[in-house]
Formats: C-alpha cells, structure tokens, sequence
C-alpha cells in the first residue's frame, strides 16, 4: 500500500480503514469483498461497513453482473468534492464565529488563523503563557496533528515536556498514539487513548487562558477562543471524557 497516498487520505478526513479500503479497491479495479479484504488486511464484515460509508461518502459504488455483486472505487477526482465540502461548512459557519469575535460580557475573543506556520506560531505562543503545573488538555488525532511537520510538532512535546504541566491528553487510537502512550513519564503527560470509532478531523488544546481549534485536515487553520465560560465548559467536558474512558 501506498503510504504517501495513505496519509493524503487520512488527512482528508477518511479513517485508517477506509483509506485501506478505498485505496485495495482502487488498484484493484471491479473486484469482490473478499479480494479487498485481502488486499486490505481486513475481516471481510469490516470491509461490508466501511465499504457502505465509502458509498455514502460517493467514493466507491457497487456494480451488478447476473448474481454477484461488485465494488468500484470511484475516479479519485471525486476527493476534490470533499475537501470542497469542508470548505463549504467552514464558509457557512464563518459568520457565526465572527458574530462570537468580539463577544460582550466577558471580554471574550475568538481569532482565526490559516497556514501551518500561523499554527505552529500559535502553540508555541500558548506554551510561553503557561505557568508551572497549569492543566494543558488535549484532545487530538496525534497522527493527523504531526502530519503536517512531524519534525516540529516532535520538538514542541518535548518542549512541552519541560515545563512541568498538567498534561493530559485523549488521543485517537493510531500507532503514534500508542508509542506516546509507553513515553508518557519521559514526556510529562498522561495518554488515554479513545476507541477505533473517533474520527477526529480537529484537535482541541484546554488552557486556563485560551482554547485552541486546530483543523488538522486541509485547509490546515487555528481559533484560538478567549472567553472564560467558553472555556470552562470546554474542561468540565473534558473532565467527563477523562473519567469515562478511565
């Protein structure tokens, strides 16, 4: 399998299965369950419910030859129609978060960046805000959040590390996830990791000051929400899916 191709589809939004499904399929041509599940590495029955939400997703379609059905992977041009999707639902909202920029009250805030760069500026200006022993909360696909500059982002736990924090963080099941989870004491932070159904396309940074939205799929952006009821109700959620899943 192509890994290059592989991450391209993840970072669109697609699960791990998913992408192994659609990119068997792809090379395959017209071909059975059971040949994708082979391809793929994949019980069959998994590969009858991620094939569904591939077709509900308009990226593979089932094709009929006297009694035996068939699975296509559909032109890979219709991925463009995603990406164009997201964009659309970040469009209609875009009126509601500007309605919420200069919030009255509380003297609350929300500002909109775009670009890896704006990114990695905005956390490293959150980590220099931050006292010792102070709660960093995180809820995150760590392999979509380092997707983008996994050289960078590597550095930036470790400079987290330092800081004696209150890390935690809920991660998407994925193989760096796990790796993070045997590293915790040497990086300062405690993991529980959320089950295979999560399908994270943002992750979510809890700070007493601020409260970070990082689209971790194209377009690549950040909010950073400075309002302090805003905030508090996004770490008493965060407290409720700690302790469920502990």
């Amino acid at each position: 399998m192509d890994n290059k191709l592989f991450k391209v589809l993840t970072n669109l939004g697609l699960s791990e299965n998913e992408a192994k499904v659609y990119l068997s399929s792809l090379s395959l041509g017209q071909t059975t369950i059971l040949k994708i599940a082979k391809a793929g590495d994949l019980k069959r029955p998994t590969v009858y419910s991620i094939a569904e939400s591939l077709i509900a997703k308009g990226l593979m379609r089932i094709e009929q030859k006297g009694w035996k059905m068939y699975y296509v992977a559909e032109n890979p041009a219709k991925l463009e129609k995603i990406l164009e999707q997201k964009r659309q639902v970040l469009k209609k909202s875009l009126p509601d978060f500007t309605a919420l920029y200069n919030m009255e009250g509380d003297g609350g805030i929300i500002k909109y960046f775009e670009g890896i760069e704006a990114v990695k500026n905005i956390h490293e200006e959150l980590l220099a805000e931050m006292k010792v022993r102070e709660d960093y909360f995180v809820i995150s696909d760590s392999a979509k959040w380092m997707s983008s500059d996994r050289k960078w982002f590597e550095g930036f736990v470790k400079r987290r590390a330092k800081m004696r924090l209150n890390n935690k963080l809920l991660l998407q099941d994925s193989e760096i996830a796990r790796e993070y989870k045997k590293q915790e004491k040497a990086n300062n932070m405690e993991i529980r990791i959320l089950k295979n159904e999560a399908i994270l396309s943002a992750s979510l940074t809890i700070t007493p000051h601020k409260l970070l939205i990082h689209h971790v799929v194209p377009p690549i952006m950040v909010m950073v929400i400075e309002n302090k009821n805003i905030i508090r109700l996004h770490r008493e959620m965060f407290g409720i899916m700690w302790d469920s899943i502990g």
